[in-house]
């Protein structure tokens, strides 16, 4: 199972990630501590998409050895999240704009979307307990 939690920088995604990762014994992919493993901080629209197929490719492998996986990731537009194709998806519309205008200018609110964080939140276990419910009813 790969879930993906989406949203503009700043907006909550590693802040739920990581405890949903740990919740469910899942291997967590943070884009930006697989972009510095690479050392590819090109965020044109080709270094984007490449971006999109590196953490599909991560997160294949892992499900493939029988692990679950939580990937935070930008995923700025419907393209980008199609290529990682997750089972599950957070959207974390927590925020108006987040840091970089650019990522402002060319985010699309996902279509589909498993659970949907609306407004920021100080209550971090109660979005995770949110979430796996969630998650828990489409197993």
């Amino acid at each position: 199972m790969k879930i993906l939690i989406c949203g503009l920088p700043g907006s909550g995604k590693t802040t739920l990630a990581r405890p949903l990762a740990k919740l469910l014994g899942a291997i967590h992919f943070n884009a930006d501590d697989i972009r510095g493993q690479y050392d590819d901080w090109d965020f044109s629209d080709e270094g984007r998409e490449r971006q999109a197929w590196r953490m599909r490719h991560l997160a294949d492998g892992a499900v493939a050895a029988g692990k679950p996986v939580v990937t935070d990731f930008i995923a700025p537009i419907e393209k980008f999240r199609q290529i990682y194709n997750p089972d599950f998806l957070v959207w974390m519309d927590t925020i108006e704009k987040g840091r970089f205008d650019d990522t402002n200018a060319l985010f699309e609110p996902p279509g589909k979307v498993d659970y949907h964080v609306e407004g920021w939140f100080n209550d971090t276990d109660e979005q995770l307990f949110k979430v796996v419910k969630r998650y828990m009813e489409r197993m």
